[in-house]
């Protein structure tokens, strides 16, 4: 599927997050592909802070048509986690992330202080989460070749944690 076809969505989907002022933005490959770290993503990861739920998936359930949920994976103890396809786009939402490794639960929620910038992206305002905060993730989910990905971007590309991308 094409780049171009997954950021249109992405835009959709942030026009009626911002207008609702839902707290929300971007995690995972898309926001490793947003900063310039991979050349690829294969879905939309979203971040949504737990008290903008029930917004955010009304919202997300009237633009395309939510999945059924796969079996339940012990490495993750998500407190909401929503599987959407929208103009046959994969979309995840997370909601209370939570990891498990160890044993130990590592909560990773979206908290406001993790959104460390933003990118437009046809027009509209893409918030984008930390990504020090996604190694870290990437680390306790033991995606090694995310973390080594994210290492070996150059600084600059990851001082500009604020950055803003034009598409």
């Amino acid at each position: 599927m094409e780049a171009d076809q997954k950021l249109r969505v992405l835009a959709k989907l942030a026009s009626k997050l911002n207008a609702a002022e839902i707290v929300w933005d971007v995690g995972a490959s898309l926001l490793l592909y947003l900063h310039g770290i991979t050349e690829e993503f294969h879905d939309i990861d979203l971040m949504v802070k737990q008290e903008d739920a029930e917004s955010a998936a009304e919202i997300l359930d009237h633009l395309g048509t939510r999945s059924v949920l796969k079996a339940s994976d012990p490495n993750y103890h998500t407190k909401c986690f929503l599987e959407y396809v929208i103009e046959g786009i994969d979309v995840d939402v997370m909601i209370g992330m939570v990891i498990v490794k160890d044993g130990i639960e590592y909560d990773c929620s979206l908290k406001q202080e993790d959104i460390t910038g933003s990118a437009q992206v046809f027009g509209q305002r893409i918030p984008l989460h930390s990504v020090a905060k996604w190694k870290e993730y990437y680390a306790l989910m033991g995606r090694q070749e995310k973390v080594r990905m994210i290492e070996q971007a150059s600084a600059e590309t990851l001082l500009q944690d604020a950055l803003f991308i034009r598409l």
